[in-house]
This record gives structure tokens, C-alpha cells and sequence, in this order.
């Protein structure tokens, strides 16, 4: 057996060069793949469609159009795997049947896409993670939610993150479990602009938020610079607090007047809209500082709304 061989997954993971496999180049992995170019790292993305003839991130790393519920696609991408010394998948659950393409399958993993695609890859050497939700601590009643506890999800979709979650720990992977996100193009301040923001009132309920640069700096750290901190990782601000009183501090950056206030007994919402008022818990990122060295540098969405406000221009 060779030396390289002898050497366990961490070991040889920093003996190579970072080859990074982002499954899925979202608003979250987007912003990770900028921090990770501006390090050097050579980034590979892949997507169900390709990036627009104006998309200068783009340009920057490699860029594999493919469906891993497809033969050819998944083929591709298990090849891919196989080369890559990191891998991030931020593809969510369909909720549907996983690997009903072409090449088969079964529901499982809660409708995964990915997972059934990479049966049988070689990733022992890989370092894997998973862009999960806070959604899977379902209502904690206003209480605080922590990664030692189990996941108690209510809603079929956070059901499904939660079946996900397991497949993609049974390979190894950190879970990243993020709060609400929002930064640049993605905020309150986006929604007050538009006149569609509503302070939607419901007493005692708050929301846990992060900025979508935290969570690329937490995830920069956990691949590059903590690799063996491995489980669960909460990602949010250290502020939970009510939608309205957001929306509020938003309007008054903009100079706006304060957007209607409405109880959320009358809101009228959809039933998606709602949903996110069924659940009430705080997010700790306790364990994340301690086993990544991490700090949000928006440590409220008072600093990180200034900060994309200052942003956008």
C-alpha cells in the first residue's frame, strides 16, 4: 500500500490541491465560489441549465450543465466526485421520487436528486457537505434550536430536508443548517423598494436571518480551514427577531415610510406564506463559532441590511 494511500481522508485532502465540486451554484454557493477563486481554488459547478451569456462568475470557474437524474448526467457527475477533493451539494429534496429518470430508482433520501447519482462514487478521500434548513427543528415554541438535539420536522418539506440530511450523513457530510437568507438582490430592503412589503404582525414570533457573506465565510472556513470539524452546523445571526420590526429598519434606511402593519390573522398569506409563521424557534450558532473559528461579520440584520445597502448603491 502506497504512503498516499496510509494517510486518512483529512490527511490526504491537505496533501492535495483543492479541487472544489459545487452541485448546484445557487445564491449561497455563489457567494462561497467567489470567496474560493479569490483564494486560488479551482472551482467546478454544476447545473441543471447554463449560466447566461452575462454571467461573469461564470466565466471565472468550470461550468458542467447536467441532470444527475438523468444516466448521462449522473455518470458526469459521479465522475466528477471522484476528482474532487471537496464536494457541496445545495440542491434541495424534489419531493418526489429520487432517480426516476433514466436510470431508475426508488423514493428515498426524501426525493434527493443527487444522492441516488452518486451510488457507488469513490469519496472516502472527499470532504462533504450538504446545504440543509433550520427548517428541520420544526417549532420550538420560541425556544432556542441546537445541533445536538434531534431534528423535529412538522412540515413535508422539512420532512423531506430531514430524510435528505440522513443520506447525506451516512456519506459523511457536514450538514449546513441555514436560517433565512438574505444579502444584495435578497432582502427586506429589495421588498420595501417595490411597495410589496407587509409588516406582518404575529405576537412572540421571530425569525432567525444570516447574510448570505456569512454563510460563505462559515463555509469557506469548514472546507479550507477546519476540515475535520465535522456534523452539524447552524448558520445564522446572533439576532433573532420579528418580520416586522425588520421591514421597519429597512424603510427607514431607504427613507421610506414604515410599510402597513397587519396582524397575521388577516393577512390573507398563501399557504407557503403561512407556513413560515407556523414554526417559532431561535437558532444557535454557538457550536459553529466554537468548531470553526467563526464570527458572522453581520452579527444582526441591522448591520448586514446597512451593508447591502451601502452595497447596492
Amino acid at each position: 500500500m502506497t504512503q498516499e494511500a496510509n494517510k486518512d481522508p483529512v490527511q490526504r485532502e491537505a496533501s492535495m490541491a483543492p479541487r472544489v465540486l459545487l452541485i448546484g451554484l445557487g445564491y449561497a454557493a455563489r457567494a462561497l465560489a467567489r470567496r474560493l477563486l479569490a483564494r486560488g481554488v479551482d472551482v467546478i459547478a454544476t447545473s441543471r441549465r447554463g449560466p447566461a451569456a452575462d454571467d461573469e462568475l461564470a466565466k471565472r470557474l468550470s461550468w458542467l450543465q447536467l441532470d444527475p437524474s438523468e444516466t448521462d448526467g449522473a455518470a458526469r457527475l459521479r465522475a466528477q466526485a471522484e476528482r474532487a477533493t471537496h464536494i457541496l451539494s445545495s440542491v434541495p429534496p424534489g419531493g418526489g421520487q429520487s432517480g426516476d429518470g433514466e436510470h431508475g430508482g426508488v423514493e428515498r433520501w426524501g426525493g434527493d436528486p443527487v444522492l441516488p447519482a452518486l451510488e457507488g462514487a469513490a469519496l472516502e478521500r472527499c470532504w462533504i457537505g450538504y446545504l440543509s434548513t433550520t427548517g428541520v427543528y420544526g417549532d420550538r415554541k420560541g425556544g432556542w434550536a441546537f445541533e445536538e438535539e434531534p431534528a423535529t420536522p412538522g412540515q413535508p418539506r422539512s420532512q423531506r430536508r430531514a430524510e435528505a440530511e440522513a443520506g447525506w450523513s451516512d456519506r459523511g457530510a457536514r450538514l449546513f443548517r441555514l436560517s433565512g437568507i438574505y444579502g444584495p438582490g435578497r432582502s427586506a430592503l429589495d421588498r420595501v423598494r417595490a411597495g410589496a412589503a407587509r409588516a406582518i404582525v404575529k405576537p412572540g414570533h421571530v425569525f432567525s436571518r444570516i447574510h448570505v457573506d456569512d454563510i460563505a465565510s462559515a463555509l469557506e472556513r469548514a472546507m479550507l480551514d477546519r476540515s475535520e470539524a465535522a456534523g452539524a452546523f447552524n448558520l445564522a445571526d446572533d439576532a433573532p427577531s420579528a418580520q416586522a420590526m425588520v421591514l421597519e429598519t429597512a424603510a427607514a434606511l431607504l427613507g421610506l415610510p414604515p410599510p402597513v402593519t397587519i396582524a397575521f390573522e388577516e393577512a390573507e398569506l398563501s399557504a407557503m406564506a403561512a407556513s413560515f409563521y407556523a414554526e417559532c424557534r431561535r437558532v444557535s450558532n454557538a457550536r459553529s463559532k466554537a468548531a470553526l473559528g467563526w464570527r458572522p461579520a453581520y452579527p444582526s440584520w441591522r448591520e448586514g441590511l446597512a451593508a447591502t445597502l451601502e452595497r447596492d448603491g
